[in-house]
């Protein structure tokens, strides 16, 4: 087995290389029949930040939504500079990569989630942990009055609601 030195110069370059090559349309098998309404694979997750971002205008977003983890979400942070000096900066990688949308803001990048507070960045570390660790966003809460157990949404919804 070789071994391959990485750097950030060619990341790209290796990205491109190990990119699946498409099989041509005559030797594809035939499409995989549509999953049945309510049975397809959920890979889109919305949440609601306990703080919200708030952008250079002042404009507070709170509601977002963050997508499934692929392999190579999880491996690219691994190679990253950043990460390398400061593995605590793994987080911030990878909420970046994930995270689709925060309100109207569509190009989630670092910078993004380091302008964060602390607590909606604990929150999507959670709520990331959830969605592909346990495959959904539920979580058991008890009541601090009546200690009845119950479960709540993470990702939010209408007032009242997490």
């Amino acid at each position: 087995m070789r071994r391959r030195t990485v750097t950030a110069g060619n990341l790209e370059e290796i990205l491109q290389v190990t990119t699946p090559v498409p099989v041509p349309e005559q030797a594809a098998a035939p499409p995989a029949p549509a999953p049945r309404e309510g049975h397809g694979l959920r890979t889109d997750f919305e949440f609601e930040l306990p703080r919200g971002y708030v952008d250079e205008a002042g404009t507070v977003h709170r509601h977002g939504a963050m997508r499934l983890a692929t392999a190579r979400d999880e491996l690219r942070p691994q190679i990253d500079l950043r990460v390398k000096e400061n593995p605590a900066y793994l987080s911030v990688v990878l909420l970046s990569q994930v995270i689709t949308r925060i309100g109207s803001i569509t190009d989630v990048h670092t910078g993004v989630v380091e302008r964060m507070y602390a607590t909606d960045v604990a929150f999507l570390q959670d709520f990331y942990r959830r969605v592909n660790s346990e495959g959904h966003t539920r979580a058991a809460v008890t009541c601090p009055h009546c200690e009845g157990g119950f479960e709540v949404d993470l990702s939010g919804g209408r007032l009242g609601e997490s």
